[in-house]
């Protein structure tokens, strides 16, 4: 048996390759829509993509399963669990099978079975895998999708913050605290492979090594430990991270079935500075330099993403799906940041410019500052400044500026009638980072007079511990 994992750092999403290396035959295990690095490992290991299977219609990235199935012919395996709601949609045309808790399917020599563990979402399944060709009789491990993290499970309440469906976050923490009784029935020693580590909104403590064991989780995952469905559905429900706004989009678009990337990756064009005035006029154009080298210099109108680990997070956040989307970009970096941005179904991308060249070719810069905790207390004390806080809510209540503005950064652009208007403001939020994202935001829609708080609360309740609510 050969097993291959990957992992978007972006995304914080792992998905695995298995195969027969006897028959030849492979599947992939909650594949990402960038099917080349699959494509790619089968053909180094003399492997065809025969099958492709998901654990849930997932929320926070377009799922490739899909795109191998119509590209290579390979059987889709998803869930028939769930109400009419989290049935899978428009199938016909792809070789697939629906499957059922008890259901059981092969690649090779290889057997999946499938056990239901609705909680995260009411479709949710796990496939415990059993290698037949190298002789075991017992199955080795378990793909758990957003079931079971390292030290966490999933998010019970994406259905109805995302989703828009009301009263769902209770029933599903309940089903998870049943499945989770059932997961500890399991043996000790079988492996737990998830789909998701650190950095992921589909749980708020996952942890940052890629598989465990049920026997460590048993140990060690805080929901393992609680024998008491009322105070679990209280403690996995409590302090659950904003779900970003493209999650609810996500979850159509998975059901439904996503648009095929040959379909959509028609070449974006290289624009010139002419055209840049006028993508300003209607459109979102993104810078993804550093902050640092944003704040410096930019052009007015434009908005800044970094093209970081957390791009494509805020990129769902922030971007409008109906809308054309232009790039400020550096050398080289066009192929990555479409991968990232189509990854998450932002398929509109109509047009890019080399950064360097879009600045020097400006008829107008303009730039804001960054500042310390310090140099800002006085203009605090005094009111001199409005405090713009845009951390999450769970921040926020943990302690505050206080007279501080709470907006989260990724409701900033549909609030701009909240945001005080006869102040310079302050942005702050934990690090500096998301904040200024939030200044670039602000400018690019009419505030001129910015700040933006290096180090964020962190450096402020440090530096400043007696300006903090």
């Amino acid at each position: 048996m050969l097993l291959r994992y990957f992992y978007d750092e972006k995304l914080a999403h792992a998905s695995y390759l298995i195969g027969c290396q006897k028959t030849g035959e492979s599947l992939v295990i909650d594949a990402s829509r960038n099917i080349e690095q699959y494509v790619e490992t089968a053909n180094k290991e003399g492997l065809k993509l025969t099958a492709a299977a998901e654990t849930h219609i997932h929320a926070d990235f377009v799922a490739g399963s899909r795109e191998i199935a119509e590209r290579f012919g390979a059987k889709m395996y998803v869930s028939d669990e769930g109400d009419e709601n989290w049935k899978y949609q428009n199938l016909e045309r792809i070789d697939h099978q629906l499957l059922k808790d008890g259901d059981t399917f092969k690649v090779g020599n290889l057997t999946l079975e499938v056990m239901h563990t609705p909680g995260h979402t009411p479709e949710s399944i796990s496939f415990i895998l059993t290698d037949h060709g190298g002789g075991a009789d017992r199955p080795m491990g378990i793909f758990t999708g957003d079931f079971v993290f390292v030290g966490d499970v999933g998010r019970p309440d994406l259905l109805e913050k995302a989703a828009g469906y009301s009263g769902t976050a209770d029933q599903g923490a309940k089903q998870m605290f049943t499945s989770i009784q059932r997961f500890k029935q399991l043996p000790d020693y079988l492996q737990v492979w998830p789909a998701h580590g650190a950095g992921s909104a589909c749980g708020k403590a996952l942890g940052a090594i890629p598989s465990s064991t049920v026997g460590y989780e048993k140990m060690f995952n805080w929901a393992m430990k609680c024998n008491d469905e009322a105070a679990f559905v209280k403690a996995l429900l409590d302090g659950q991270p904003e779900p970003p706004k493209y999650f609810a989009i996500m979850k159509h678009v998975n059901k439904v079935g996503p648009a095929l990337l040959k379909n959509v990756t028609v070449p974006v064009e290289e624009m010139d500075a002419s055209a840049l005035h006028e993508w300003l006029k209607q459109d979102m154009v993104i810078d993804t330099r550093s902050a640092a080298e944003f704040a410096k210099e930019h052009i007015p109108g434009t908005v800044n993403i970094p093209f970081n680990k957390s791009f494509t997070n805020w990129a769902g956040w922030l971007v409008n799906y109906e809308a054309p989307l232009y790039l400020l970009i550096e050398e080289g970096q066009l192929s990555e940041i479409l991968i990232g941005l189509r990854s998450i179904g932002i398929d509109r991308i109509e047009g890019y410019m080399n950064v360097k060249t879009a600045l020097v070719q400006a008829s107008k810069l303009e730039s804001y500052m960054n500042v310390e905790p310090v140099e800002m207390q006085e203009a605090v004390e005094k009111g001199e400044v409005a405090v713009l806080d845009v951390r999450n809510q769970s921040e926020w209540d943990a302690g505050h500026i206080p007279g501080a503005v709470h907006m989260m950064l990724g409701t900033l652009p549909d609030r701009l009638e909240e945001v005080p208007q006869d102040q310079p403001l302050l942005i702050q939020c934990g690090s500096g980072v998301r904040s200024a994202i939030a200044a670039s935001i602000l400018q690019a829609n009419g505030f001129k007079e910015i700040k933006n708080l290096l180090g964020g609360f962190s450096r402020w309740k440090k530096d400043v511990p007696q300006l903090v609510k």
